[in-house]
């Protein structure tokens, strides 16, 4: 496609989504049965989207898509195949040179392959030889802490649960896991405020809300369907906020697609009624100088003897620490607040305003949040918000985390995580009658560095593609090349297959909407989307390849391999995902009756303690959160010039890139660009067109060797002292060691650069 930048008029979603994924279906999907199985998408007896984990309003709806999810579809069920025929073709060394579009576009894998270096290829090998080889591999190992187990949030909570009893019978707690890059501090950041680590409003909590306040997320691309849930909340009159350092025409109007009048007449829905540009790491200086106003405001109101502004009742019951934050905000000066946040005061006193006139509110957050060195911070003050007024444990108001893949909350509440609780392993103990280890073990950062080091000799992926999801790719590349034994499972080929370790293995995967069957039957998995419900997934499609196995067979059949005397019965579990869940209610509070109450449509809800306003922290209550200064990131520093953000394109869902578009910012045909407002290009002595390379700034300020080179410049509505570029391209500009420390997330969206033009 000719690479051209121009102004989208549009709104999202509307006949442009409706194009788009008209174009995507033709490019991937046979016409015919394949097509019309995604209406089951989404519904009571089909299959859960495989994309983002917005919750389903009705497993009953007749039409229950959005563009994305079409993508994510069209781009599993694709008729195009990866066999052994290309990989006889092509080198692994020529492989590296293709994009990362280019090798998924290749087409869904067939057939598990060994790479081979002598030929440099991948060939065929038999699954029962795969097996026995991963297993003699990982039965020599000494330690059983150096081996790495990744999971990627597609993976079902039947194949996780069965991935972490392989792991920890095998005898370690190293769980890498995509959630370790972009809600980390979410499970870490929540659960010390509030007790629990998710959400705690369910989907019709957005009815009864009166101002809904959307921060550092882009719904439009990274969670269409939540466009629908908005566009409610504006047509019945209540209030949406927009706080993100670009504009983003997902959070500014919709046309919804299943709207016949809407769509016939050109109209469309306007949604955020207020946007702020907060500087790229200004949002905890944002939030303290909404705290500080409000606090100030109540004061001077409960001295004049007017109504408080603040549910003193909810604080004085239900929270501690209100003292020491008062106390911060008392001494953080507006000098810092304005000049971080990059807003004018008067802006920072409307959402004051906002919020102080809702009854019932509810904050949405993404990675524009977390993905910081303070993003465990971020995630706090964002909660301390909410506390000021009572706005957790009631109905139509709480904090909402917007998950990223479809069941990546689903995979750390059955048991992927570093840090196992002792009642979790004794649960585990009792049920299978081995003891499993209770050192805490490696997340993802510390999993690559391990693998850099050296001190890492194999790594097991449930799919994902984790070295190019990761920063630093000079030294994750490094590091995976390293390794002694390399498992990969996967539905097609990415760039983390291609840096191959001295015994690598592709083993390919039934994809969620192809038919898992047993020797029992058809099976159906479960997911847990991102308000915690719990809901089937029965997959309709023929699958693309009858050498295909389901995640829960693959982990069976490296556990059988690897794990001599084994007490997991792994051929029942295969034979029937009934007995698996059995199992898991075993183990699992709040799973009884797991497979009854899957039957039921839309699943069930896990419980949440803080949404019942009981809190499951060392205090026994919600406790406010200070956090020192108005910095998310020090390394940026308060006097950096320019701050970086990554960010995905509207044709790309995490590292997977579906196309070269990014339709609703105006770019077309190419990824290589950078985005800067008109009055930072001016500053900068750039304009629209310009070749740029952008250079990583160490903590004081100087030039390192991390760069990205000739990107072009694109003027953008969005904050000036800001620029962003994609993900993953951008990734090798941060260091591995960058990271929150609390909750070990790299600090993705908060990256200090110099530009350099280009000559």
């Amino acid at each position: 496609m000719k690479k051209k930048i121009e102004d989208y008029t549009g709104p999202a979603a509307g006949w442009g989504a409706v194009k788009a994924v008209a174009e995507a279906l033709r490019g991937q999907m046979k016409i015919g049965h394949d097509v019309i199985a995604m209406f089951d998408m989404n519904k009571v007896d089909g299959f859960d989207c495989p994309g983002c984990a917005w919750p389903d309003p009705k497993h009953t709806a007749s039409f229950d898509i959005c563009e994305n999810g079409a993508k994510a579809l069209a781009w599993e069920a694709t008729e195009k195949r990866t066999t052994p025929k290309f990989f006889a073709k092509h080198t692994v060394t020529e492989l590296l040179s293709w994009d990362d579009f280019n090798l998924e576009d290749e087409g869904r894998l067939t057939h598990p392959m060994k790479y081979n270096s002598q030929t440099d290829k991948y060939e065929p090998i038999e699954w029962d030889d795969a097996f026995q080889q991963i297993g003699e591999h990982l039965r020599g190992y000494s330690d059983p802490n150096t081996v790495e187990f990744y999971t990627s949030g597609r993976t079902s909570n039947e194949a996780a649960f069965l991935y972490q009893l392989l792991a920890r019978e095998y005898g370690t707690n190293n769980f890498p896991d995509c959630s370790n890059m972009c809600h980390e501090p979410t499970s870490v950041g929540l659960a010390a405020a509030i007790g629990v680590g998710k959400a705690t409003v369910l989907l019709e909590d957005f009815d009864k809300a009166d101002l809904v306040i959307c921060i550092g997320h882009n719904p439009g691309t990274n969670h269409p369907r939540m466009l629908s849930s908005l566009r409610e909340v504006s047509k019945r009159g209540a209030k949406i906020i927009a706080i993100n350092p670009l504009r983003e025409r997902g959070l500014e109007r919709f046309a919804y697609p299943q709207d016949v009048v809407e769509m016939l007449t050109l109209e469309s829905t306007p949604l955020a009624g207020h946007y702020y540009k907060v500087r790229v790491g200004g949002d905890t200086a944002l939030i303290k100088g909404v705290m500080k106003v409000l606090i100030e405001r109540h004061q001077a109101a409960t001295d004049a003897g007017k109504p408080a502004i603040l549910d003193l009742d909810f604080i004085s019951t239900h929270t501690s620490g209100y003292d020491a934050l008062k106390n911060d905000l008392a001494t953080t000066g507006w000098k810092d607040i304005l000049k971080v946040s990059g807003l004018p005061r008067e802006s920072i006193e409307e959402i004051a305003d906002l919020y102080t006139e809702a009854k019932n509110t509810i904050i949405c957050y993404g990675m524009g949040i977390t993905q910081h060195q303070h993003g465990t911070q971020n995630v706090q003050q964002l909660v301390n918000l909410l506390l000021l007024k009572g706005n957790i444990g009631r109905e139509g108001a709480g904090i909402c985390p917007l998950r990223g893949h479809s069941n990546v909350q689903g995979d750390r509440t059955v048991g992927i995580t570093e840090k196992p609780s002792k009642s979790f392993l004794d649960k585990i103990e009792q049920r299978f009658g081995f003891r499993p280890p209770s050192k805490f073990g490696h997340a993802a950062v510390a999993s690559m560095q391990a693998i850099y080091e050296g001190t890492a000799k194999a790594l097991i992926c449930m799919g994902g593609n984790l070295a190019v999801a990761m920063p630093d790719k000079d030294a994750c590349f490094e590091g995976m090349k390293k390794l002694d034994l390399a498992v990969h499972t996967a539905t097609k080929l990415n760039r983390s297959h291609l840096l191959t370790a001295k015994n690598t293995f592709l083993l390919p995967v039934l994809g969620r909407s192809e038919i898992d069957r047993q020797s029992s039957g058809a099976q159906c998995i479960t997911v847990e989307d991102s308000m915690s419900m719990v809901h089937a997934s029965k997959g309709l499609l023929k699958p693309c390849s009858p050498h295909l196995k389901s995640e829960c067979a693959i982990v069976a059949g490296i556990a059988k391999a690897a794990i001599p005397n084994t007490k997991v019965e792994w051929d029942d579990f295969i034979d029937n995902y009934d007995l698996i869940r059995d199992a898991m209610e075993a183990v699992l509070p709040d799973f009884d009756d797991y497979n009854a109450r899957i039957k039921i449509p839309g699943g069930f809800h896990l419980t949440n303690a803080a949404s019942e306003r009981r809190w499951l922290t060392k205090s026994g209550k919600a406790n406010f959160m200070p956090t020192e200064g108005v910095i998310e990131d020090p390394k940026s520093a308060v006097n950096s010039e320019l701050v970086l953000a990554t960010l995905r394109s509207h044709d790309q869902y995490n590292t997977t890139i579906y196309g070269m578009n990014d339709r609703y910012r105006g770019v077309f045909g190419q990824r290589d660009v950078i985005f800067i407002s008109q009055a930072e290009a001016q500053k900068q002595k750039l304009k629209a067109g310009d070749k740029v390379n952008i250079i990583a700034l160490d903590c004081d300020q100087k030039p390192t060797k991390r760069r990205l080179d000739n990107l072009t410049v694109v003027i953008y509505d969005m904050a000036d002292r800001s620029v962003a570029t994609y993900f993953p391209e951008a990734n090798n500009l941060i260091s591995l060691d960058n990271f929150d420390p609390q909750c070990g997330i790299p600090a993705y969206k908060n990256i200090p650069v110099k530009l350099e033009l280009c000559l």
